[in-house]
């Protein structure tokens, strides 16, 4: 049997963003917006989303080289640069002088017309929005000008052929955003609408949390990978860097 998948495949999180920290600020005032002048894709990490990409490489670094990724794949949105950047240059890749890889296929679910709004200032600005996600749900209710999950999950299969084409035997890492973790879920593992919805209302994934996947060659014809670890917090917790778990900006709409 000739494998066509990755060894190992780790899907992380990007750090805490300020976008995430506004978010808060702008529930936690009962505003209708977010108040952050960048756009999305231009939001930078945190202080402390940078101390927990850090501390990701770290751990990474201290683990054997073949518990280590040597493929970087990342969003192009500026937060999950910043923690590729952050894992690689504290040792987290086998050999540090590979480029990461920047793809817009992994990029953040956009939100439309719904950008930078809290649930407050949807319901209050997009009314019949807020009624045809209540009626659709978030799988399937794409906002104008946005994305809806199943969008996004339509873009992310040409992912997983290029994992399975161009990354047979290799140890891969995505960095990404919370929708992104969970709809490659969706697909490596085969799951519903109603089973991804039930895990991501188990709640929300940790900055720099980390989902792992193994190869299994008894997996069907060709080998599968199998999940091993879901929100793993350990290497956060091992360098002493505080866990997050805060939606993105726009929370609302995800």
């Amino acid at each position: 049997m000739e494998q066509r998948w990755p060894d190992r495949l780790w899907i992380v999180r990007h750090g805490q963003s300020a976008g995430n920290v506004a978010r808060d600020a702008a529930d936690a005032a009962g505003l209708t917006h977010i108040d952050i002048a960048d756009r999305d894709m231009d939001v930078a990490l945190s202080a402390l989303g940078q101390q927990q990409a850090q501390a990701l490489g770290r751990w990474f670094a201290r683990q054997p080289h073949e518990e280590r990724p040597c493929t970087l794949m990342t969003s192009p949105y500026l937060r999950a640069i910043q923690t590729s950047q952050a894992v690689r240059d504290a040792g987290g890749l086998v050999d540090p002088r590979h480029k990461f890889c920047i793809d817009e296929r992994l990029r953040e679910k956009e939100f439309g017309i719904l950008d930078r709004l809290t649930r407050r200032g949807i319901e209050a600005q997009f009314p019949d929005q807020a009624e045809f996600r209540r009626l659709l749900g978030k799988f399937y209710h794409r906002p104008p000008g946005g994305e809806s999950w199943c969008d996004v999950i339509l873009r992310l299969r040409s992912i997983i052929d290029t994992l399975s084409l161009h990354h047979a035997g290799d140890r891969v890492m995505i960095i990404a955003h919370q929708v992104v973790v969970l709809c490659l879920r969706y697909l490596l593992e085969g799951l519903t609408e109603q089973d991804i919805l039930a895990i991501d209302a188990e709640g929300d994934i940790v900055n720099c949390g980390v989902t792992e996947y193994r190869f299994d060659a008894d997996q069907g014809q060709d080998g599968g990978l199998v999940l091993a670890r879901y929100n793993f917090t350990a290497p956060l917790e091992d360098e002493a860097a505080p866990v997050t778990a805060e939606p993105d900006a726009a929370v609302a709409a995800r």
